[in-house]
């Protein structure tokens, strides 16, 4: 399994998605290494599609579902709407949920 982890510097969201990942990794006993992704240009994020920061993907794709067919690839903070809520990081539960789809998918 890979889980990449896409942010860029100055991205006021990133941190409290990387600690929610972090805590769900740990919680459901997972010991795969996080390959962070630093964005600094529209070039890299073009190349990486890049949907904002924070981004996490598992096995390539986006852990929110609804998005995993946008070309919207830029430079920007990305929000997350779940649950009538939005944030700018994805919460605990559509991380594991992600976590549970992918081995699913193996």
């Amino acid at each position: 399994m890979k889980i990449e982890f896409l942010y860029f510097e100055g991205c006021p969201y990133y941190q409290t998605a990387l600690r929610n990942l972090e805590q769900v990794l740990e919680e459901e006993k997972i010991g795969i290494p996080v390959d962070m992704v630093r964005i600094e240009s529209q070039e890299q994020a073009l190349r990486n599609k890049f949907l904002g920061s924070p981004t996490i993907r598992i096995n390539g794709q986006d852990i929110e579902p609804g998005v995993r067919d946008l070309k919207d690839f830029s430079m920007r903070c990305r929000l997350y709407s779940e649950a009538g809520s939005i944030t700018g990081w994805p919460s605990k539960d559509l991380i594991r949920h992600a976590l549970k789809e992918a081995y699913e998918q193996i």
